[in-house]
C-alpha cells in the first residue's frame, strides 16, 4: 500500500469554495478507479496549502499514475506546480466499515 501526498502552495490563500468546486468536478474519474483505494481534497487551516491525499492499494499503480502530463494538467487546474511525495503506508485504520 501506498499514499501519495499532493501539495499545492500559494503566496496568497486558496479560496475555499472554488476548491470545494474543483473537488467535485474531479470527483467521478476516481470513483471506482483501480488499485486506488480513497482520495482527499484537503485545505489547510492558514488557506495557502491544498493538498490531495490518494491511497493506493497497489503500489504500481500509484506511482504510475502521477506523469508528467497529470501533473502538469493540475498545476492548470490549482494554478500553481505540485509537490508530490510518496509515502509508505505502514498501518492503516479504515473505520468506514466497508
Amino acid at each position: 500500500m501506498i499514499g501519495v501526498l499532493v501539495t499545492f502552495t500559494q503566496t496568497d490563500t486558496f479560496d475555499r469554495s472554488a476548491l470545494a468546486k474543483i473537488a467535485d468536478e474531479l470527483r467521478e474519474p476516481f470513483e471506482g478507479m483501480a488499485g486506488l483505494r480513497f482520495k482527499s481534497f484537503m485545505l489547510d487551516e492558514d488557506g495557502v496549502r491544498a493538498r490531495n491525499f490518494y491511497l493506493w492499494d497497489d503500489e504500481e499503480k500509484g506511482r504510475a499514475f502521477f506523469t508528467e502530463e497529470i501533473v502538469e494538467k493540475v498545476t492548470g487546474i490549482y494554478g500553481v506546480p505540485p509537490t508530490v511525495e510518496f509515502l509508505d503506508v505502514v498501518g492503516l485504520v479504515d473505520n468506514s466499515g466497508a
